[in-house]
């Protein structure tokens, strides 16, 4: 069985969701798929969907490198389970917490720092580093 055919059903539900610039390649025995998820939750639904497929992730023949549409000035919305998301002076959580968002609260986002962490600020102007699986854009 390929790859390709192991992760069908991921495929198959990246293309459906619409992911943009979505590239598939096999290399040496690893399938890398690329590409910009519409939302957290898109995102979020692909990874669910590939450790159905491969429990721990423990064969190690996946890449997946998902990006998570959102620009520079973009509304997102803090949607942590009900309390408030840490600010961070730094994108880590050993840096030091400058603010918190609230749960719902719309934040705009600054920069993306990478796949975890993105700058954000609050209404109030508070700024700094949030975790990004706890932002949606909007």
């Amino acid at each position: 069985m390929s790859l390709q055919d192991k992760y069908a059903q991921l495929l198959t539900a990246a293309k459906n969701m619409g992911v943009s610039n979505l590239a598939v390649a096999e290399q040496e025995g690893t399938l890398h798929v690329s590409g910009t998820a519409n939302s957290t939750a898109d995102y979020d639904s692909l990874w669910s969907l590939y450790g159905q497929i491969d429990p721990n992730m423990a064969s190690g023949d996946l890449m997946m490198n998902i990006d998570i549409k959102a620009d520079s000035g973009a509304s997102l919305k803090v949607t942590t389970d009900s309390t408030n998301l840490n600010i961070r002076s730094t994108p880590s959580t050993e840096g030091e917490i400058v603010g918190k968002a609230a749960h719902e609260e719309v934040v705009t986002l600054v920069e993306k720092t990478d796949d975890s962490w993105w700058k954000i600020r609050t209404a109030n102007g508070e700024e700094g580093y949030a975790y990004a699986q706890y932002l949606s854009p909007m």
